[in-house]
């Protein structure tokens, strides 16, 4: 098994990556990866891969992606890695980069522009990271990444779910998100004491509005902060006033009264463009 291997080669020290709880290697045969692979649309001429770890899903990665970049935070695994490639892919080394860096702080990667995006996350920057490399790299068209099933489920959710909230609406401001599988404890060493999931992400068109991202994550946001209340109360430190809230919502033919957990990303957008400030650039 390439995970043991790979523990070995290192000195039997396991090393996991910032966050990561102990998980660090993954029991997957190449059958399983490629299969993965191909149901998500994966496989194009750049492709990063998030939290590599000690190889063994990067290396079955390498072998379908015209161009791998590994991103990679710890200090270890990632001196350690461009050697395992090289000892285990050597056909494929020169398709291979490894960026020993913090993903929320990547804002560039070498090769070809990146079309596909892999990642294993941990449960604490999950989100970020993944909407992170989302907003930095619009040339990333397809995503699959690996979570914790509460963090699957909660950015796979849709309007009106009891888990839906700001990673669902976020992550629909991108692309279409859904449930692409489970995956059980059993596949890691060690075993964690949660499950994870894998979530598929295709590209779309964020909503046609003159509001900026910024603009209607701040919305999003406010209207989250303050769960199964109305927006008109919800929204009333970002309007400024429970009436100013109201009236944003009324004009973007929104319900005071409704709740943040029934809007789509396109509702939230039409709110955005009635926003106090815009308001006040109208009038002057």
């Amino acid at each position: 098994m390439e995970g043991r291997l790979g523990v070995a080669g290192l000195g039997g020290v396991l090393v996991p990556a910032a966050g990561q709880g102990g998980v660090a290697a993954l029991r997957v045969e190449d059958a399983q990866v490629e299969g993965g692979v191909h149901a998500a649309g994966l496989g194009g001429p750049g492709e990063p891969r998030l939290g590599p770890g000690l190889g063994s899903l990067t290396l079955a990665l390498l072998r379908a992606a015209g161009h791998l970049t590994a991103v990679e935070i710890d200090d270890v695994l990632a001196a350690a890695l461009p050697a395992t490639v090289t000892a285990r892919a050597p056909e494929h080394a020169e398709r291979f980069d490894l960026v020993h860096a913090d993903a929320m702080r990547v804002t560039e990667l070498p090769g070809p522009a990146p079309t596909a995006l892999v990642a294993n996350l941990p449960y604490n920057v999950a989100v970020p990271v993944l909407l992170h490399m989302l907003a930095q790299f619009p040339s990333i068209e397809r995503t699959l990444v690996m979570v914790q099933a509460e963090v699957a489920d909660r950015l796979a959710a849709p309007p009106g779910s009891r888990v839906y909230g700001v990673p669902s609406v976020k992550a629909a401001w991108y692309a279409d998100t859904r449930r692409a599988g489970a995956i059980g404890r059993n596949v890691f060493w060690p075993a964690p004491n949660v499950d994870s999931g894998l979530v598929s992400l295709v590209r779309r068109d964020p909503p046609v509005t003159t509001a900026s991202r910024l603009e209607v994550f701040a919305v999003v946001d406010a209207a989250f902060a303050q769960r199964r209340k109305t927006l008109r109360s919800a929204l009333a430190g970002w309007a400024g006033s429970p009436a100013a809230a109201e009236a944003a919502l009324t004009a973007a033919g929104v319900s005071p009264q409704a709740r943040g957990e029934a809007l789509t990303v396109d509702e939230f957008a039409r709110i955005a463009e009635h926003g106090p400030r815009r308001a006040t650039e109208e009038a002057a």
